[in-house]
């Protein structure tokens, strides 16, 4: 019972701390740690079976190499090669190197030194990729560099897995035939499965998926993932690198988004798991002890992985802002690191006390990371200084160029560029504003009022004259960048109009309540699209169409709202607060709302609209709120879907 009691004391302990440290925007690698250093041998010390939880945490790192093969791709790499290997491969050897050297300084053995320098060398890809995608600056060229050096890291990890439990060995020259051994494995072990999964693999899940049983594509692609695992272990190498080389083959399948998704859950878990039993073996008593050594080397070795990063990207031809930018990104230790410190303690490679201090520096980096790439750019453009004199020309308007009553584009890109192409038919002026300096110099080459900058700075929007202009058009597309251009547009000038274009309607009422007039989201304006089609081809007039059209957009939307629940809709967390479903509800004689009114039940009190009334196979759309419920009518309504449940135990129950 003792063994139960510990996992279930593990999980409360991981469940409390994700929640906490989700709610304060912290990455959940970093909550896992925690719930590790608490319920381990030095916190709570409530988790005994050390041993045991090794075991299943190493799959976790096997499903966490097979997701990271199959995001590999050969032809990404093959793209980007001059900066994956101009920058990534030189980032990678230099600050090996350079922590090597200070390593072996500080009195470490060369074994334990290049564990070390392979440690402090890689970045967070789990991190880093998610802040870049979030954000929308995975378009930005340093988001891009940014990917160029993960990549070569994600591939320099490969070896690394390799290498380091041969150098437990004690002789050298054992070691070095050792090496020379495993690599020689490596290439047959890598020819070997490549082969298998060009044309074996493929063939398999073809049969499996014609069978259409979700459980079964599950566990086949379990199966192969710990196979690929088990494979490369029985020739003596890492299990991580077969699951790596089983993702990688199945990179290029048809079905690597559904093995994607059907591994996720098992890979998060085990995952959690293994940062759990990672916070287990971190010595509190050991940073308690030494906070300055601590922080030292964190700054340190963060210190260094920016000034090279930022020195190579420059010499690849970056701008100087830019490879600053990408510095201050991957300046923290990656989640790779822990998974080398966990091998190097197994090998008993690395020295116990080193381990616990390289730990605690790895979380501390990795809990300040979504604070140094919310502010990598301002940060990027004070240390580079950089204001060339094509983009102070591009930030001012031409100085003859008087304008008032105007229109100002945020965003030039297609949908920008075609808004201004329709205003300059009609003879209104506008102002776009642009981030990207390239679009914005060809622009002004072709005599476009273009400013080159953000539009969420105070001194580009004055350079528009925003205080003159009549109307403004958000047209970049990101909801998050959209709001905060709509709060600077406010606080500069409340009265003008705000329009904002929108993907969907996820955002509609925070950009509403930003301050913006009118949010177009494209998906339901491409609905109405289609049913002013549809209509139209069915023969209903015109003018009809046109009056249905303009009411559902003074109505926001409120059709387009409220869909049926599928197998397919998304459920996820992220999901489930923004979408609306609409719900059918049928009455009774044991309803409490049977004999009652549509006013008495207040059901826009409860922030659930009521749709439509199915009663005699007669449908009546929006029901007049005196209308009295019957037995057997059908009320359909729409609303979030745990608002939606309340309302149907309300209407049933009475509570």
């Amino acid at each position: 019972m003792s063994g139960y009691f510990e996992i279930l004391a593990i999980l409360t302990c991981a469940v409390f701390v994700v929640w906490l440290f989700r709610r304060i925007k912290l990455p959940a690698i970093l909550a896992y740690l925690v719930a590790g250093v608490i319920v381990g041998q030095h916190g709570l010390n409530i988790a005994h079976d050390q041993v045991d939880y090794d075991h299943f945490a190493e799959l976790g790192i096997v499903f966490l190499l097979f997701t990271l093969g199959l995001e590999f791709s050969l032809p990404r790499l093959m793209a980007m090669r001059h900066l994956v290997i101009s920058v990534g491969s030189l980032q990678v050897a230099i600050s090996l190197l350079v922590f090597m050297i200070a390593g072996v300084f500080f009195g470490l053995s060369v074994p334990a030194a290049f564990v070390v320098g392979s440690i402090l060398t890689l970045s967070s890809t789990a991190i880093v990729i998610r802040q870049l995608s979030e954000s929308g600056a995975m378009k930005r060229k340093s988001g891009q560099l940014s990917v160029a050096i993960l990549l070569f890291q994600d591939v320099a990890v490969v070896p690394l897995l390799i290498i380091i439990p041969m150098l437990a060995l004690d002789s050298q020259t054992s070691m070095v035939w050792a090496l020379m051994l495993a690599m020689v494995k490596g290439v047959v072990v890598v020819a070997l499965l490549l082969l298998v999964g060009k044309w074996l693999l493929p063939k398999i899940f073809n049969i499996i998926a014609q069978v259409r049983t979700d459980e079964l594509f599950v566990l086949t692609t379990l199966l192969v993932t710990l196979l690929a695992a088990a494979f490369t272990q029985w020739f003596g190498l890492s299990m991580a690198l077969g699951a790596f080389l089983a993702g990688m083959m199945l990179s290029e399948s048809e079905y690597k988004h559904q093995l994607e998704a059907d591994i996720r859950p098992y890979r998060d878990i085990l995952l959690g798991l293994f940062f759990i039993t990672v916070g287990m073996k971190l010595d509190v008593g050991l940073l308690v002890t030494s906070p300055f050594s601590l922080l030292g080397l964190m700054i340190c070795f963060m210190a260094i992985k920016v000034l090279v990063i930022k020195s190579l990207a420059v010499k690849a031809g970056e701008s100087s802002k830019d490879a600053w930018a990408s510095g201050l990104m991957l300046a923290q230790m990656g989640e790779f690191g822990f998974v080398l410190i966990a091998l190097a303690s197994q090998t008993q490679v690395l020295p116990l006390d080193v381990a616990s201090m390289l730990l605690g520096a790895g979380v501390i980096s990795m809990a300040i990371t979504p604070y140094m790439m919310n502010n990598a750019r301002s940060w990027a453009l004070f240390l580079s200084q950089e204001k060339t004199p094509d983009t102070l020309d591009l930030s001012q308007l031409p100085e003859n160029n008087t304008l008032e009553k105007h229109v100002i584009i945020c965003g030039f890109g297609r949908v920008g560029q075609t808004v201004s192409r329709f205003l300059k038919q009609d003879d209104i002026d506008f102002v776009a504003i642009d981030v990207d300096p390239l679009r914005t110099q060809k622009a002004r080459e072709a005599g476009e009022n273009v400013l080159f900058g953000s539009s969420r700075q105070t001194e580009v929007l004055n350079a528009a004259h925003l205080s003159k202009a009549k109307l403004v058009v958000i047209a970049f597309g990101d909801d998050k960048q959209s709001v905060e251009v709509i709060q600077k547009v406010r606080t500069m000038n409340e009265d003008v109009p705000i329009l904002v274009r929108t993907r969907n309607d996820d955002q509609l009422n925070a950009l509403q309540e930003a301050g913006a007039n009118e949010v177009v989201p494209e998906s339901l304006e491409g609905s109405l699209m289609l049913v002013s089609q549809v209509l139209s081809l069915s023969g209903v007039p015109f003018s009809r169409i046109m009056r249905r059209v303009q009411k559902e957009r003074k109505n926001h939307y409120n059709h387009l709202h409220g869909f049926f629940q599928g197998e397919q809709t998304d459920m996820s967390p992220e999901a489930i607060d923004r979408i609306e479903f609409a719900h059918a509800i049928l009455i009774n004689n044991n309803s409490f709302a049977c004999g009652k009114t549509l006013a008495s039940l207040t059901l826009e009190s409860r922030r659930v609209h009521i749709v439509a009334l199915h009663r005699d196979d007669v449908e009546t759309e929006s029901p007049d709120l005196d209308t009295l419920l019957q037995n057997q009518d059908t009320l359909v309504v729409r609303g979030k879907p745990r608002r939606v449940e309340r309302v149907e135990r309300y209407l049933q129950e009475g509570i």
